[in-house]
């Protein structure tokens, strides 16, 4: 692939199909640490860096289960390697990251079941990227689900100034945002390249 076809593609990861926004993958996370911006950004590098890691591996895995013709374990296989990945992760935040990985401790295990995780490796894998544009695909995925937690995390800080209707306050006034940012995300959709 050119520069310009993994920009586009790049691109398209972050803002145009933003696996969070747009195919509403991996909203459990999205929703349940977005409340502080400390914690949305953490949690937002967690899931990039997992997210390329396990696309990297799962990249390798893929082309030797290919051969040995054991597709019908693919997803099986791909959710062990995710499940590794994060708990990688899980164990170089603890010694590394004492303090994020207090503030993040209940939500750590959510990357394991974060669907948008495995949607960028099944995704990549059933475009039939190369290893290059794999990276790219998941990096810059990951990067559209930071984007996305750091926006609304934003907005939710600000909303405890707000001046709201009580019946909304919560997760009320949070799915209405969410909805809101997607509807904002959805207005990529019609960019051409």
């Amino acid at each position: 692939m050119s520069f310009s076809q993994l920009f586009i593609l790049a691109l398209g990861a972050i803002l145009v199909e933003n696996f969070v926004l747009t195919k509403f993958l991996g909203v459990c996370p999205f929703l349940g640490v977005s409340k502080r911006m400390d914690t949305a950004i953490g949690m937002g590098f967690i899931v990039t860096f997992v997210m390329t890691a396990s696309a990297v591996v799962i990249f390798f895995v893929n082309a030797v289960l290919l051969r040995a013709n054991l597709e019908a374990l693919r997803i099986a296989v791909f959710v062990l390697v995710v499940a590794a990945v994060v708990q990688l992760v899980d164990l170089i935040l603890q010694k590394m990251a004492s303090a994020l990985h207090a503030s993040l401790s209940i939500y750590l295990p959510l990357a394991t079941a974060n669907c948008a995780i495995l949607g960028v490796v099944l995704l990549s894998t059933a475009q039939d990227l190369n290893f290059i544009a794999t990276v790219v695909y998941a990096f810059a995925a990951g990067l559209g689900f930071l984007l996305a937690i750091t926006l609304f995390a934003g907005v939710r800080e600000r909303l405890d100034f707000s001046d709201y209707p009580k019946a909304f306050e919560g997760v009320p006034i949070a799915l209405i945002t969410a909805g809101l940012l997607s509807m904002a995300f959805m207005g990529f959709a019609g960019m051409r390249f």
